[in-house]
């Protein structure tokens, strides 16, 4: 790849999933094809000591007085914006510790999408699960039916910050970042959409070819900044179920150097 990818990765308590995150990027990634900028949110644990200890991250920390007072949604948002102001590649991704790829073509493959077209300013997915046919017909017409009789709005859709792709400078020249108290990447879907750009949505049934996000894993593990869905104990259940599959990666310290 001629030019490095900048990786945007904010942390907070997690460290088996942060240490899982990292290795996996670090196994499937030609070393020199991304610059990983990670942005601790006073975490105060060991997932900040191994951070510390990886000398091909750049990591930035933040310290309980700079977080004080900050609902956990925009102390995500800030610490994005403060690795965006770094980066200085034509490409950035937003991701997540707990989105972890499983593929050596990962990252060729969001590339590729984006590079189809100069007038892409964006690839990624709304959510990067994978639902059957049959009950995502389903939840459509339910959804169809509650707007038609008033019940529901119509939901906006844009790229998630779990994985999403962007050309930095469109990123910066037409939006205000991440931190502007909108759902991450949700402002800058509409500025970017407005500024005549396309922001393609990349179906869950093939991104997860490539990858897996754990969604909800931040709050499962950290139950006080969670809800009750998150908080109960067949959540945590199901989360060290899907981890199961990566137990290999995640005991490979080999990773970190």
């Amino acid at each position: 790849m001629d030019q490095p990818v900048s990786i945007i990765l904010p942390n907070y308590k997690t460290p088996e999933l942060t240490r899982l995150c990292l290795r996996s990027l670090r196994k499937y990634t030609p070393h020199d094809a991304i610059r990983i900028i990670a942005v601790d949110n006073a975490s105060c644990d060991e997932s900040v000591e191994y951070l510390r200890s990886l000398p091909w991250i750049r990591l930035i920390e933040r310290t309980p007085a700079d977080i004080r007072g900050m609902e956990p949604a925009l102390m995500h948002t800030t610490a994005m914006d403060l690795a965006l102001r770094e980066v200085d590649t034509p490409f950035v991704l937003s991701f997540h510790t707990d989105t972890i790829v499983y593929s050596p073509d990962w990252l060729g493959f969001l590339l590729g999408r984006i590079n189809r077209s100069n007038k892409v300013a964006g690839v990624g997915s709304w959510k990067l699960e994978f639902v059957p046919p049959l009950k995502r017909f389903g939840k459509s017409l339910e959804d169809s039916l509650k707007r038609a009789l008033g019940k529901r709005k119509a939901e906006f859709r844009f790229l998630r910050s779990h994985c999403a792709l962007y050309r930095t400078d469109l990123l910066k020249r037409h939006t205000r970042g991440f931190g502007d108290g909108e759902c991450a990447g949700s402002s800058i879907h509409r500025c970017l959409t407005a500024a005549g750009y396309e922001m393609e949505f990349i179906p869950p049934e093939v991104l997860i070819k490539y990858m897996d996000h754990l969604n909800h894993a931040t709050m499962i593990l950290n139950p006080a900044i969670g809800s009750r869905k998150t908080a109960a104990p067949k959540a945590r259940q199901a989360l060290e179920s899907r981890l199961e599959r990566f137990r290999a990666i995640l005991a490979d310290d080999t990773l970190d150097q």
